[in-house]
């Protein structure tokens, strides 16, 4: 905690200091932009109310020196891959100038009002180069949820409550909110069959995640402790990871899913920093009855703070709604704190073997889903495997995705005494398989 996490600090820019902003003065989220429907190059932003502070300008001018300038040169470029190698004291001294600039009374106000570009401007793309994606599957609820879909009175396997359990995704399909793409075929087994089939997928899925981005990595063969694992991590953003239920069920053993996940994952443009989540920490905390983490995914560190209450909650708009002007409905929300294994547990155990982690990795959460009514992250879960539909409005339900259907996975932090902080949004849109 610092002076940047101040609730009376104000902005000179008054769209920054309305109550229901995602992006406050405290905030101050990274993306990678350029202006809609030109051919400018992409290049690195920073949120504030409802503009972005376009860095390749502010580094051109003389509103920055010494290691801010030098980061916010590195985060003007397409991708935050060179910014992100500089560190969590580089990244800390930029968002600290740039806090300072925007601050009410900053007398350098006007000159970097020159630098802003309205956020209904702008489009973006996905804010780094990423090497390797690598998905987790760390929700206690989310597991025991789909577990007793199939056996009503089964539990999860016993490596769970050990270890974050976790497989390598694909990162060429990891696209920017907006994404569009088209139902996936494969191969299943269709109920009662003897032999499968290659068709469209018919149990399409969305799940709430959120994307956590290496920041440093490490050589290889040099584990990160817990307690040292987040000053790896350059931040955090929403992450909705599509599954294809009917094709995972049947190609997933041995060794994990493949066609069911490779086809789409899509990621919010804006990444929130772990220091403006810092005001959101709270206590990791395992049941006493569960067994305890194995010496390296454990510290004091980890155990004081290594939750953090992000908000989450996942909208749906049918083409239909969208069609006749009806609002996207809300499906569930719930909060990462309730995730059985941290941030830093996950980046710990990714490295114990010898993996070396890059800057611009990406991990998965995993789906992330409450252990109350209405907090389940996927659909599959909400509606019982299709058994009992959701309900949209208009006559409309869902068992699982329809063509046109658009997920909507909205973030956010809020506690008294801390000012509101968001996450933006990521959307995806299934569209018909083609022909």
């Amino acid at each position: 905690m610092n002076h940047t996490h101040d609730v009376t600090a104000r902005s000179w820019l008054e769209s920054a200091n309305t109550p229901t902003t995602d992006f406050p003065i405290q905030n101050l989220p990274f993306a990678v932009f350029r202006r809609s429907g030109t051919q400018e190059v992409f290049r690195g932003g920073v949120a504030i109310g409802d503009q972005v502070i376009d860095l390749a300008e502010l580094s051109r001018g003389s509103l920055l020196a010494g290691k801010a300038l030098q980061a916010a040169r590195a985060a003007a470029q397409p991708a935050l891959n060179n910014f992100f190698v500089l560190g969590p004291d580089v990244w800390r001294v930029l968002r600290h100038a740039l806090f300072a600039l925007l601050q009410e009374g900053a007398t350098q106000a006007g000159a970097l009002r020159a630098c802003l570009v309205p956020q209904k401007e702008v489009e973006y793309t996905v804010p780094a180069r990423i090497g390797d994606y690598t998905d987790f599957y760390t929700s206690l609820d989310h597991a025991v949820n789909c577990t007793r879909l199939m056996r009503p009175d089964g539990d999860v396997s016993p490596n769970f409550r050990w270890l974050p359990i976790a497989y390598h995704g694909r990162s060429s399909t990891i696209g920017v909110s907006g994404q569009q793409f088209h139902r996936p075929m494969g191969q299943m087994l269709p109920a009662g069959a003897q032999a499968p089939v290659y068709q469209a997928c018919a149990y399409l899925d969305y799940e709430l995640e959120l994307g956590i981005w290496i920041g440093q990595g490490n050589e290889a063969g040099e584990p990160v402790a817990t307690d040292e694992a987040e000053n790896h991590v350059f931040g955090i953003c929403l992450l909705n990871d599509w599954s294809a239920r009917d094709i995972q069920v049947w190609e997933m053993a041995p060794l994990g899913p493949f066609l069911a996940k490779n086809f789409a994952t899509t990621i919010s443009p804006w990444i929130v920093t772990l220091e403006a989540l810092a005001p959101y920490r709270c206590a990791w905390q395992r049941p006493e009855s569960d067994p305890q983490p194995l010496e390296y995914l454990d510290g004091p560190t980890n155990r004081k703070a290594g939750a953090i209450d992000i908000q989450l909650e996942v909208w749906l708009h049918s083409e239909r709604a969208c069609r006749e002007g009806r609002d996207p409905k809300r499906l569930s929300g719930t909060s990462f704190r309730h995730q059985y294994w941290s941030v830093a547990q996950m980046v710990a155990h990714h490295t114990v073997g010898g993996c070396a982690l890059q800057p611009g990795d990406l991990l998965g959460s995993g789906t992330i889903s409450g252990p109350g009514e209405g907090e389940a992250g996927a659909l599959i879960e909400l509606a019982h495997a299709g058994a009992r539909p959701v309900e949209l409005g208009g006559g409309e339900q869902r068992g699982f995705l329809a063509d046109g259907d658009t997920v909507l996975l909205r973030g956010w932090c809020e506690r008294p005494g801390a000012v509101r902080i968001g996450f933006g949004e990521s959307r995806g849109t299934v569209l018909p398989v083609r022909s």
